[in-house]
């Protein structure tokens, strides 16, 4: 299994209503050599977390005790710019299992849907919303419901649907990466293949 079953999530969100972030904002180029998806997190928006001389930065997001949780609910455009895999890897290596966005790029929301992070796009308004309710309380928790493609705000329940690939969507309820997939059709490949040889 590639990474843990994703169903229902219910957790406190972590809010950056910054537009237009980039892969080079969510993990700096200097930051990729590495080829294995381990210790990404701790460089997740580096440059806005850090001071040069690697001292957090009070006024960021991150840093603030009073923010935490499994979803990231960012500004419109999240993940735009280049294609680097390495922007979902560090957001799920740091803790998150959802990200929340009025828009994403394609690309981004591909690769974070390759390896189990939850892409859930809303609509401005609704955005909004979350925003404010997290503004007035930040122990407020999201509902991510996959199975029923549902995202609700439990303090208000204010509820909307979200759209997904099936096939993603169907791997990411199993824990499957594209891999994972095709190893779960072995038996029925195996039969398929048996009875074409003859």
């Amino acid at each position: 299994m590639a990474y843990d079953k994703f169903t229902v999530l219910k957790s406190a969100a972590v809010p950056m209503p910054i537009e237009n972030v980039d892969t080079d904002q969510i993990i700096p180029a200097r930051f990729l050599k590495a080829t294995e998806r381990k210790g990404f997190g701790d460089n997740l928006f580096r440059d806005w977390r850090y001071n040069t001389d690697g001292t957090p930065k009070a006024d960021f997001v991150l840093n603030n005790p009073i923010y935490s949780g499994e979803i990231l609910v960012a500004g419109k455009n999240f993940g735009s710019g280049s294609s680097r895999e390495h922007a979902a890897w560090a957001i799920y290596d740091y803790g998150f299992r959802c990200v929340v966005s009025s828009f994403f790029a394609d690309i981004f929301k591909n690769n974070s849907l390759n390896i189990g992070i939850l892409p859930v796009q809303v609509s401005p308004e609704f955005l909004h919303k979350i925003f404010t309710a997290i503004e007035a309380d930040p122990k407020t928790e999201l509902v991510i419901d996959l199975p029923a493609q549902t995202i609700t705000i439990t303090a208000t329940g204010d509820s909307m649907q979200f759209d997904i690939n099936s096939y993603k969507k169907h791997n990411m309820t199993n824990g499957f990466d594209d891999i994972d997939y095709l190893q779960a059709m072995k038996e029925d490949i195996q039969a398929f293949a048996a009875k074409s040889m003859y």
